[in-house]
């Protein structure tokens, strides 16, 4: 009998564009969850129940945290182009790639993020009585997501 070792969620990699290579390393990643919408309507007349009818699925932002780096790197780049340009600027969105890696770095399981563009960039505070890593913060709108 073939035993299953779930996946350990400590390792993964992020990619932009379909670019096989790796954007950023990060130490967080959440916001990988979809949910439809279920709107309660009142029949007049009838009060024992309401319908629950389904409507369009609503997704997380995908929230991506790390130890503070440079501002040379493309992703940084892009999200300062997008956050600073204003609504007079268009945004650039992008495809992204979240991949959970095996001990040996390959992809066991991927999430593909549909036209995906930064919607907040903060850095943890800043404290001169802690002995802390300086942490940012990196959050993502997009259309929707889909396992690859």
């Amino acid at each position: 009998m073939a035993t299953y070792n779930p996946p350990t969620t400590f390792y993964f990699s992020l990619s932009i564009d379909d670019s096989t290579e790796n954007a950023a390393s990060f130490q967080e990643a959440s916001g990988i969850n979809g949910e439809m919408n279920i709107p309660e309507i009142s029949e007049g007349g009838e009060n024992r129940f309401q319908h629950r009818v389904p409507t369009a699925a609503e997704f997380a932002n995908l929230v991506l945290k790390r130890g503070l780096v440079s501002a040379d790197s493309a992703l940084i780049k892009w999200c300062q182009q997008t956050l600073s340009g204003g609504l007079a600027t268009p945004i650039q969105t992008k495809n992204m790639k979240l991949s959970l890696l095996n001990e040996k770095g390959q992809p066991t399981i991927s999430w593909a993020f549909i036209n995906a563009y930064p919607v907040k960039w903060s850095v943890s505070e800043l404290n001169a009585m802690e002995n802390s890593i300086a942490m940012e913060t990196l959050e993502f709108a997009y259309s929707y997501f889909q396992k690859v």
